[in-house]
């Protein structure tokens, strides 16, 4: 089973999101931004660096926000979401097609991969506050 990160990122009211490009698997499906873990890295080290190669961006890890698993046609994958602060650089988009800020009751607007769904689920249910209030956003 693959272990994928992604990042939980909250600025006030709107949460970011990015869009698969063609050409990859599940293309043009919308995303929480991270990826695979490799060998020997802890899924903070992978979503620290996974947010530096994607988005030149710095992020602190926050908490642990939420875990699924899809099990895709090439295999079985276990995401795990943590809530994270961006702490520094310039975003930019360098492995996706778009990319957007969204508001919460926006996400159901947009088509997400599988394995994505139950962290759409938990942020639209409105539970966020209890673990990220929004005086901390």
């Amino acid at each position: 089973m693959q272990i994928v990160t992604a990042a939980i990122l909250i600025r006030g009211d709107k949460v970011f999101i990015g869009q698969r490009k063609l050409g990859k698997q599940l293309a043009h499906l919308w995303e929480f931004p991270g990826g695979k873990m490799e060998a020997g890295e802890t899924p903070h080290e992978c979503l620290v660096r996974e947010m530096r190669e994607e988005f030149g961006v710095e992020v602190m890890i926050r908490e642990f926000f939420e875990e699924s698993t899809y099990h895709y046609e090439p295999g079985s994958v276990r995401l795990l979401a943590y809530l994270v602060d961006w702490t520094g650089g310039q975003l930019t988009p360098v492995d996706h097609e778009e990319c957007r800020w969204v508001s919460f009751d926006d996400l159901e607007n947009y088509e997400f991969v599988p394995a994505d769904v139950p962290l759409v689920q938990r942020l639209k249910a409105g539970d966020l506050n209890t673990v990220f209030p929004l005086d901390q956003r």
